[in-house]
């Protein structure tokens, strides 16, 4: 036994025990590998999605209050047709850089009122009717006598004088004997 060398045995036997070992525990270990490696991936599917879903409802919430507002100082601004109004000038606004409401015009960005100011100056059509009738009005109404002012309702009030309250209580009358000739 002088020739055999023990140790080199030993190390031999325990470097096969070794290989052994790991070639029995590497296919566990390359499953545990995979799954992880599978549910990494669902997960950054799953942030993917949530974050475009994300951007989709930012979106939506900026285009419903930028909807809101110009709808608002449409309707602030007496206009009629605010639908109508709305989707005429909805193109040309946008949200600037600092968050605020902006319409793009051909003199560079100006604030929205002064857009749709501007815009409902340019654009009568969109404001209520000045002159009430048209073909289905019958001839016999007529407006407040030449020379009258139109009641105001603003300016009822206690203590006003005899005359002006006779006179809106002529235009009551007159209202009401047009509303029962409708019907």
């Amino acid at each position: 036994m002088e020739g055999t060398d023990i140790q080199a045995i030993v190390r031999n036997t325990l470097q096969e025990f070794m290989s052994l070992e790991q070639a029995k525990s590497e296919p566990a270990y390359k499953a545990e590998l995979q799954e992880e490696r599978k549910r990494r991936e669902q997960l950054e599917r799953r942030l993917n999605e949530l974050v475009e879903e994300n951007k989709r409802t930012r979106k939506r919430a900026e285009e419903s209050d930028r909807s809101s507002a110009v709808r608002a100082e449409l309707q602030r601004l007496g206009v009629a047709k605010i639908d109508l109004a709305f989707k005429a000038v909805q193109d040309g606004i946008v949200r600037a850089e600092d968050g605020r409401l902006v319409a793009r015009s051909e003199a560079g960005d100006v604030s929205v009122k002064e857009y749709l100011t501007a815009f409902v100056n340019d654009n009568p059509e969109f404001l209520p009717a000045r002159i009430a009738g048209g073909s289905g009005m019958t001839a016999n109404l007529k407006a407040p006598g030449a020379g009258r002012e139109a009641v105001d309702i603003e300016r009822i009030r206690p203590g006003m004088s005899a005359e002006e309250m006779q006179r809106v209580r002529e235009e009551i009358v007159r209202v009401a004997s047009q509303t029962l000739r409708g019907l």
